[in-house]
């Protein structure tokens, strides 16, 4: 059993929360994503979502961001919640959920892999790489969050 700050203790296992960016931007009516290509296990050398475990105390929010510039070295102050993604066997690692956001973007910014992200690049949504985990869901829902909104 783990302990938390509080002093309570739980006798069954919980899962692991990430955060996820998906970045879009809409160059001339066609629709690019930015992605990371993986440095580091699980799926590495594989593109993904910018994104990475929630710190203790610390929010969702801040959490995405704080992970999409360390592995991209954007910067981003908005952010709409898209949903909340937990199938058991989405990360090989064990049970994590995500809760994934969606960035805006007027063009295709300067990015750069940084912290375990080998490289960032933007990619149309018309040409993408196959995805690690269940990206290529998040991102699906994304695109059509994004097509649907004004």
């Amino acid at each position: 059993m783990s302990k938390t700050p509080a002093g309570f203790t739980y006798p069954f296992p919980r899962p692991a929360v990430t955060a996820d960016v998906v970045c879009i931007a809409n160059v001339a009516g066609r629709l690019h994503v930015l992605l990371i290509e993986r440095n580091h296990p699980p799926f590495a050398g594989c593109w993904a979502i910018p994104g990475g475990f929630v710190d203790q105390d610390e929010s969702l929010e801040d959490a995405a961001r704080r992970e999409l510039e360390e592995e991209t070295t954007l910067e981003v102050d908005d952010l709409e919640q898209l949903g909340a993604y937990g199938d058991p066997g989405r990360d090989p690692r064990g049970h994590t959920v995500t809760v994934a956001f969606i960035a805006k973007f007027t063009e295709c910014l300067p990015a750069k892999g940084s912290d375990d992200a080998a490289r960032a690049e933007w990619f149309s949504v018309e040409e993408l790489p196959s995805l690690a985990f269940d990206h290529d869901r998040i991102l699906a829902d994304a695109v059509k969050r994004y097509r649907s909104t004004p």
